[in-house]
């Protein structure tokens, strides 16, 4: 091998997992993605065959995009939703904006590029047809600039002239160019022979028998996985093969994987995969927080202490009953009122649904008919026990030379 080879390979191997990494991250890579791209177009072969081979998912590149068609995610899997720019989740109405702007601009005789305002009143008939009725006040104008902006983001809109801000607060017109080629692959399976939406989310009878696969799946896009929530043949792969799945995440993904008594983590060291950065700023992951350190707390779980689902499952984890929920999160949003604001703290139900949404997200609780399930993993956010501080003698000792023997 010459010295040149030697070392460049290196260098290829971290391009290839810098690539896989941003694919996973952003299933559709387009120009608003130059140098993402540019690697996964570099390294396309390699990673066609990676992706098939270990995930089973398909990946489209061509000379204006790349595309990672993952499948329907796993049942058991946290939710991902759109966000908006403020990090809020999409209402079921900015959804519906999005799918009537997607087929707007599919619609015959659409260009390449288009006026904000004919594509917003194209989008308003079409809602019209199926009885939705699309306004034209502020708040209306800028949900359907949410939508908009996320095609942007996602690099299927771009602002040529104008902005779609603009004409969402003044209604200054803006001109849009669409990248045309990409439209199509925005949903992983044509809707022409589909009947029912839940046809979307079925998962692959190809797929669903290889555990190997499968296990993997899980711990690319869900991180965090419990025992409880693998199959008895997964369970058995990750018993077996953990080195071989170690190196396979490793290698490909830069991911490090840890295996305890309640599950496996596929730890990102560089943050670059988080879609939900936790511990983390703003009021309901500050809540979280305070909320698993109080909790733990008081209830000082042991190991071996089990609790039961509502379907049955018996899993790792101790019970916390609603009402001391709603009692730790009250205490803790009147001692920090000043500092997250009445938007949440005036609002308790709402406060205490997004924190209990955003731990079994991460896979750290799950809500019971019984009340909140806090699982193991929690621990790792409790607070270090404050060492007491040394005594005068202690210092003094400390500061004294080493007497020889």
């Amino acid at each position: 091998m010459t010295q040149r080879a030697m070392g460049t390979a290196p260098q290829s191997a971290r391009e290839r997992v810098d690539a896989a990494r941003a694919l996973l991250a952003r299933p559709l890579l387009t120009a608003a993605h130059v140098e993402e791209l540019a690697l996964v177009r570099l390294h396309a072969p390699a990673l066609r065959g990676m992706f098939k081979t270990m995930l089973g998912y398909n990946l489209l590149v061509e000379s204006t995009f790349a595309r990672l068609t993952k499948g329907p995610v796993s049942p058991d899997g946290p939710a991902r939703p759109a966000r908006r720019p403020d990090n809020s989740t999409f209402t079921p109405a900015t959804y519906t904006h999005l799918a009537l702007l997607c087929a707007a601009l599919l619609a015959p005789g659409t260009g390449e590029q288009t006026l904000i305002s004919t594509l917003i009143d194209q989008v308003r008939s079409d809602a019209a047809s199926i009885g939705v009725r699309i306004g034209d006040s502020l708040p209306e104008r800028r949900a359907l600039v949410t939508a908009i902006g996320h095609l942007i983001g996602w690099g299927v809109l771009s602002e040529t002239d104008g902005t779609a801000t603009g004409w969402g607060e003044r209604h200054d017109e803006a001109l849009l160019t669409i990248h045309r080629s990409v439209l199509p692959h925005l949903l992983t399976r044509p809707l022409s022979d589909m009947t029912h939406p839940e046809q979307l989310l079925a998962v692959d009878p190809q797929l669903a028998d290889q555990p190997r696969r499968s296990l993997r799946r899980k711990l690319v896009e869900n991180p965090l996985v419990r025992r409880e929530d693998l199959t008895d043949a997964e369970r058995d792969v990750l018993s077996r093969e953990r080195s071989e799945l170690t190196r396979m995440l490793a290698e490909n993904f830069g991911l490090t994987l840890e295996v305890r008594a309640e599950g496996a983590l596929a730890y990102d060291s560089t943050g670059s995969l988080t879609d939900v950065a936790f511990p983390g700023s703003g009021t309901v992951k500050q809540a979280a927080l305070l909320l698993l350190a109080e909790l733990i707390e008081v209830r000082q779980p042991v190991a071996g202490t089990t609790a039961t689902l509502d379907d049955g499952r018996v899993v790792p984890g101790s019970v916390v009953v609603r009402n001391d929920v709603d009692a730790v999160l009250a205490r803790l949003s009147e001692r920090y009122r000043r500092a997250w604001g009445a938007a949440l703290v005036e609002q308790p139900d709402r406060l205490r649904d997004e924190v209990i949404t955003l731990l079994t997200d991460l896979g750290l609780a799950t809500e019971c008919s019984a009340g909140l399930v806090v699982h193991p993993a929690a621990a790792r956010y409790r607070p270090q026990p404050q060492a007491a501080q040394p005594t005068r003698a202690a210092r003094r000792l400390a500061n004294q030379p080493d007497q020889e023997l």
